[in-house]
């Protein structure tokens, strides 16, 4: 067998009227085809000029965040967690506070030139969208968005307002995806005809408690809730730490780890959507998500490479070897022709061994990152792009989330991207795209 599972090691895991529109600046980033958007009417800054960046969310995950953008102004904070929120506001002592970013980005208008969103994940899009029609650059957290067709309407939206965009990926910026990337591109091991795609954790399992109280005080239940259906509060299974497991909140394992680790061959080889995709894993729980999944997409032939399958797998179904190779809890192993390419976050290393022997890497192509936050923050100022803008991360998340997608139909999905349909299944249509509460639809 190519592909031997084992358990996941657990511990494998990742952590305007105001501005100034400066034409000069922003004309010749343009003219020298650094952006590939049409730039909003009121947003350039010069280097030197400050963002005024309100972020929403500000523990966990958020607080990362927020250290990566602290060099500029942080105007505004927003959290449902009034505990979080006064941790956050000790440190920008003259930011204004909320707990509903809906009113924080009325309250602002004028006043902010970007937001960071970091929610839980069926917020990302409410927010985002939010912020991108009223001309605003976003950072947002992986995945995109909490289904297909949100991630579709945020990648359109920031197109058309031409707003600066950044999918919170941050090991696209280390320098080892980078090498990666070379070997690929430069055909180091051939034809790439196959990718595996693991990382060994386990979002999922249970059900919904029968045990409920009274919200603690300083929750906002109600807007922690947002566009999903209303639920009573229970404690220590929603919020903070418990709510990727949940359907109505989260998309699991693949949803929280599947943009980091899936980028690393959608960049090498330059793949957008797949034609069909099925997955494997327990019985489909309605509330929950499986504690191990697995996902087989097809890609179609391109001039990048022929036809492609990239494997998922994840939870309980991680494998430990892959194509007679030991493999460590999390990564990717590439299949060419010519060989085998492993690589994650920190390290590859190309098979046969004895055959790569005294092998010469491509000199680097690659520019360092100058940091995943600095490249947003410098593309905002100077009407540049980033690494990972909606227009790349968008079609990656949308691939992610069809996994879960074609998991919870349970049939392999023959796909149309472009209308964002499973040609053989109108069941799907429910996954691909949801209904809101009241107040929290997309704008």
């Amino acid at each position: 067998m190519p592909v031997k599972n084992q358990k996941p090691n657990r511990s494998e895991a990742f952590d305007v009227s105001r501005r100034q529109f400066l034409g000069t600046a922003a004309g010749g980033a343009l003219a020298a085809g650094v952006w590939s958007g049409a730039q909003a009417a009121d947003e350039s800054r010069s280097a030197n000029q400050k963002l005024n960046i309100a972020c929403i969310g500000t523990a966990n995950r958020a607080a990362a965040n927020i250290n990566g953008v602290q060099g500029e102004s942080i105007v505004a904070l927003v959290d449902v967690d009034s505990s979080y929120l006064e941790r956050q506001k000790a440190s920008f002592p003259s930011a204004r506070t909320y707990s509903d970013y809906r009113e924080m980005l009325d309250q602002e208008a004028g006043k902010i030139d970007a937001v960071v969103v970091a929610t839980t994940d069926h917020h990302h899009a409410p927010a985002a969208m939010r912020a991108i029609q009223r001309g605003l650059h976003v950072y947002c957290e992986k995945p995109l968005s909490h289904t297909v067709a949100e991630a579709r309407a945020l990648t359109e939206a920031a197109r058309e307002k031409g707003v600066v965009t950044q999918l919170g990926t941050q090991i696209h910026a280390k320098n080892n995806y980078r090498r990666v990337v070379e070997l690929v591109q430069s055909g180091a091991i051939g034809d790439i005809s196959k990718v595996h795609v693991w990382v060994g954790k386990g979002w999922g399992g249970g059900d919904r408690p029968t045990e409920t109280q009274a919200p603690p005080a300083n929750l906002a239940w109600d807007t922690w809730l947002g566009p999903a259906p209303k639920r009573p509060y229970a404690a220590g299974r929603y919020h903070p730490a418990q709510w990727r497991r949940w359907w109505d909140f989260g998309q699991g394992t693949l949803g929280d780890m599947g943009c980091h680790y899936m980028d690393l061959p959608f960049w090498a080889l330059g793949l957008k959507y797949p034609v069909s995709a099925r997955a494997e894993g327990p019985e489909v729980h309605p509330e929950t998500c499986p504690m191990g999944l697995s996902v087989h997409y097809e890609f179609p032939k391109t001039e990048s490479h022929g036809p492609l399958e990239l494997v998922w797998y994840d939870g309980d179904l991680t494998p430990r070897e892959i194509e007679g190779q030991r493999v460590p809890g999390s990564g990717v192993m590439f299949i060419g022709s010519e060989g085998m390419l492993f690589g994650d976050y920190n390290t590859h290393r190309l098979f046969p061994q004895d055959k790569f022997a005294g092998f010469t890497p491509p000199a680097p192509s690659i520019p360092e990152s100058i940091g995943h936050h600095a490249e947003w923050i410098q593309a905002c100022k100077d009407g540049g792009t980033t690494t990972c803008n909606f227009d790349y991360s968008g079609p990656l998340t949308e691939t992610v989330l069809l996994g879960n997608v074609a998991y919870r139909t349970g049939k392999k999905l023959e796909w149309d991207a472009e209308a964002l349909k499973a040609t053989n299944s109108q069941e799907a249509d429910q996954y691909v795209k949801k209904e809101y509460r009241e107040g929290w639809e997309l704008m």
